[in-house]
């Protein structure tokens, strides 16, 4: 005989804290059948249930053989009342039935008519699409068999009550369907901000990915080509290749922690600190030399103090065309010249590298760059440059200051 393994103490309590924290969840995002909704309207049937049977037994006294009739057709209005969100549709016909029942066989009652157009404003406000154009059905019905009981009133009586009826199902159900169009808004918003910061992560690791591996690849292709002729040599371009390599990890850090954020994708206008910018062009002209390409930075010295964002985009700019100019263009020196006046930054790169071939279709890294340019509301423009080369010149908006 085998005896099975009792479950461990720290396992059952571990599933029990997981089945309380979704129970909790759960009853956090019911929405309108929520916990204190259901109380209430758990509360307004109880208050109709007791104001009808103070009706019934003291104020307008029923003969005493209909008392028990007249409490259960109540006590089915109240859970009509009681049901309104959690089951409209059926709440509605409930109701209906009792007050149809209630008016034959022991008497009008005053409040039943409220509760019941109580209950045509939910069906139309809380039941869907289809339910609700039941209600209808179930409105009309029950009018008729009320005004059928009830035929000392007159006969214009059906044709009012009937009226208000349908405006106040036809307010609840214009009240729904502006719900519907809310909620498909907000989440077609949040759908929209997802994707939205899925492309900038995806810019900012195609940018950075693609720019390192690619200035790595030329410099291990170096160093290969030097390991017997200069050995020294070969050494700087390892050391520049373990540095590079090095800084590409730091970003790549930084990148990925966007994802761990509370809300990713919240604060997108302003970078994190510890983004490079302008002022690490430098920096970036030196792996870019020990790559094999020359590169001249000229900025302009009255430039002042960028927002991140704008100054992050500034620089994955220019560092996507100094990369493309490595990749594709073979060049051997590069520029970068970065401008700005009152109203916006312009950057402009330019190589002497084998320029656009005819008819070029724009790669990742200039499709990157076009939304990167666009997100500033600017403008991007690239092709052949003069007298060679390839040329690119974007232009920045300042923030509140746009462009003519």
């Amino acid at each position: 005989m085998t005896c099975r393994p009792a479950r461990s103490e720290t396992a059952v309590r571990y599933r029990s804290s997981v089945m309380v924290r979704q129970g909790w969840n759960r009853l956090r995002t019911a929405g309108p059948r929520s916990t204190t909704a259901l109380v209430v309207d758990g509360a307004l049937g109880a208050v109709f249930l007791v104001m009808t049977l103070v009706e019934r037994l003291v104020v307008t006294p029923v003969p005493q053989a209909r008392i028990p009739v007249a409490v259960a057709l109540g006590t089915a209005i109240a859970a009509g009342l009681a049901l309104r969100r959690r089951a409209p549709l059926t709440a509605y016909v409930l109701g209906s039935a009792a007050i149809a029942v209630e008016a034959l066989i022991v008497a009008p009652g005053t409040l039943s008519p409220y509760a019941n157009q109580i209950g045509v404003y939910s069906v139309g406000l809380y039941a869907t699409r289809q339910r609700a154009r039941w209600g209808l059905v179930v409105m009309l019905a029950g009018v008729v068999a009320y005004f059928a009981a009830v035929d000392e009133l007159n006969r214009t009586a059906p044709a009012g009550v009937l009226l208000v009826w349908l405006l106040a199902w036809a307010i609840g159900y214009s009240g729904a369907r502006r719900r519907e169009e809310q909620r498909a808004a907000r989440r077609l918003m949040r759908q929209q901000g997802v994707a939205d910061e899925r492309a900038r992560i995806a810019r900012e690791l195609h940018d950075l990915i693609g720019h390192t591996v690619n200035v790595m690849l030329v410099q291990a292709g170096a160093g290969r080509r030097m390991l017997d002729r200069d050995p020294e040599k070969t050494r700087e371009l390892l050391a520049g290749l373990e540095q590079t390599g090095r800084d590409a990890l730091t970003e790549l850090d930084r990148v990925l922690g966007v994802l761990r954020r509370d809300s990713p994708g919240a604060d997108h206008a302003d970078s994190p600190e510890g983004a490079p910018g302008l002022v690490d062009l430098p920096e970036l002209a030196l792996r870019m030399a020990q790559a094999g390409i020359r590169v001249s930075v000229h900025i302009d010295p009255e430039l002042s103090q960028l927002p991140r964002s704008l100054d992050l985009s500034a620089y994955r700019i220019i560092q996507e065309a100094l990369t493309n100019a490595l990749k594709h263009g073979d060049a051997v020196s590069a520029s970068v010249t970065v401008r700005h006046d009152a109203r916006a930054l312009e950057i402009e790169v330019g190589d002497d590298g084998r320029g656009a071939p005819l008819g070029y279709v724009p790669g990742r890294g200039l499709l990157g760059i076009g939304e990167r340019v666009a997100l500033f509301g600017g403008s991007v423009e690239h092709g052949a440059g003069e007298p060679g080369g390839f040329r690119l010149r974007a232009v920045l908006p300042l923030p509140g200051r746009p462009t003519e």
